[in-house]
């Protein structure tokens, strides 16, 4: 079984300007980080022509799922049976994107078949990590 989940899914930009649009986007989960999950805009979805990469917890993504979470960064709430909004914030201004709620349900079973839900502390390689930032310091 592969380590790495990536899953392409629709993102609807909200904007009041002229119209919201689709853009293409990718849900990524790695058993190496296992808490965390990472939401890839390609190039041609930024102002600056850049991938854009959010990563964020997965346990956000869950809860955002089912009622209004978050408080920094990124934010996610159910828009309504259908739909589920993700609210981003950063330096240089948010962004306001919508997804099917369905796709980022079955994202989010997807990584839980990888790692169970409260098995993510086995997959982590603390010697490894400790290794890595010494090496950078």
């Amino acid at each position: 079984m592969s380590s790495v989940i990536d899953q392409a899914v629709q993102a609807r930009l909200i904007a009041i300007a002229p119209r919201s649009q689709v853009i293409p986007a990718s849900l990524r989960y790695d058993r190496a980080d296992p808490f965390a999950v990472r939401l890839v805009f390609p190039p041609a979805a930024s102002l600056d022509g850049a991938e854009v990469t959010w990563t964020f917890g997965r346990e956000l993504l869950e809860e955002g799922l089912r009622r209004p979470a978050g408080a920094g960064d990124v934010q996610i709430w159910p828009y309504d049976a259908d739909a589920v909004v993700v609210e981003f914030h950063a330096a240089g201004g948010m962004a306001v994107v919508q997804f099917e709620t369905q796709e980022l349900s079955t994202f989010l079973t997807r990584t839980y078949e990888l790692v169970a839900q409260g098995d993510e502390a086995r997959h982590l390689d603390v010697e490894a990590d400790l290794a890595a930032l010494l090496r950078e310091a």
